[in-house]
């Protein structure tokens, strides 16, 4: 039992990032041809960018 307890820890895997595959505001699919980058984040269309803007800020309040 003593060896077991003195192993040293396996050195831990960075984090996989996922691709953010649906628009925050409404949850469609993002088309990749069709998209707006805003805040390192994808939304639809300028649109869906402005509601989520909208909801966080009153989620905030």
């Amino acid at each position: 039992m003593a060896a077991e307890e003195k192993k040293a820890p396996a050195p831990q895997e960075a984090p996989v990032k996922e691709e953010q595959t649906n628009c925050l505001a409404c949850n469609k699919p993002i088309k990749k041809v069709k998209r707006y980058y805003r805040d390192g984040k994808f939304y639809c269309n300028k649109k869906c960018w402005r509601t989520y803007i909208e909801k966080t800020k009153q989620e905030k309040k």
